[in-house]
């Protein structure tokens, strides 16, 4: 998987690694051309500096990830960890052994890419994207909130941009995507904590279109598109884009 991710980010980013240590001739940089920031970082460690009782080795990438709560959540994923030998409050190390599944480790490339690029690069670098972004009904009424109006707050993570689609998985007991918004307004600041949630920056979403609730439910996306979890944002795979565009 190590050379499908260099593979990757050379095709997409025109980026080739660096190898800047001679005692570590495996650990490969990936970093802008403009700013000469890293984005990826791609190593070999023993296991057991993960947690792992084995001591034998396996490939990782360290990422770096601007949303705090988007990285606990990540915490949460089988695969990936705290960030090894950086910055644990921004970066987190990725098992490139397939355990995270290749498109999540994608997905998590161009966060880090976007995050570490110079303003002027990330005003340029992408289009408008499509996320799935989770909505636990638990802690809002999300289904209310859009009867009572056609655009609402909504937590931000700093991978979403102005323009950018968002389709609201809503979690159970609904388990379906529920929704597909654009975002008309980011990058809002806002303070709000309790013992679940931290906030502090939002966007405005405008409802485009409900689906029924049957039509994408949590076992269609895990049956048809490979969608195992929804405990972040993740992009939308093209065959899921395609059908929930129709």
């Amino acid at each position: 998987m190590r050379e499908t991710v260099f593979a990757y980010i050379k095709k997409k980013y025109k980026i080739s690694p660096e190898y800047p240590w001679t005692r570590y001739d495996d650990n490969a940089v990936f970093r802008h051309s403009d700013n000469q920031k890293w984005f990826a970082l791609v190593m070999r460690v023993a296991k057991d500096k993960l947690g792992f009782p084995e001591e034998d080795y396996v490939d990782v990438i360290n990422l770096k990830i601007d949303d705090m709560m988007f990285r606990d959540i990540l915490m949460q994923t089988e695969g990936i960890f705290p960030a090894y030998h950086m910055n644990k409050a921004h970066w987190i190390t990725v098992l490139l052994d397939g355990t995270v599944e290749k498109a999540m480790v994608y997905d998590l490339i161009d966060a880090s890419f976007l995050a570490t690029a110079s303003k002027k690069k990330k005003a340029k670098v992408r289009p408008p994207k499509e996320w799935i972004i989770p909505a636990n009904p638990k802690f809002y009424d999300v289904e209310e909130a859009f009867e009572n109006a056609e655009i609402i707050d909504w937590k931000q993570s700093s991978s979403i941009k102005k323009g950018d689609t968002v389709f609201l998985y809503v979690a159970a007991p609904v388990s379906a995507i529920l929704y597909k918004c654009k975002v008309v307004e980011a990058d809002i600041p806002y303070e709000y904590r309790d013992k679940n949630l931290t906030i502090t920056t939002v966007m405005k979403i405008k409802l485009l279109h409900k689906y029924g609730y049957e039509q994408f439910t949590f076992e269609k996306l895990k049956k048809d598109y490979g969608i195992y979890a929804v405990r972040g944002p993740r992009g939308v795979p093209n065959s899921l884009s395609h059908e929930l565009n129709l």
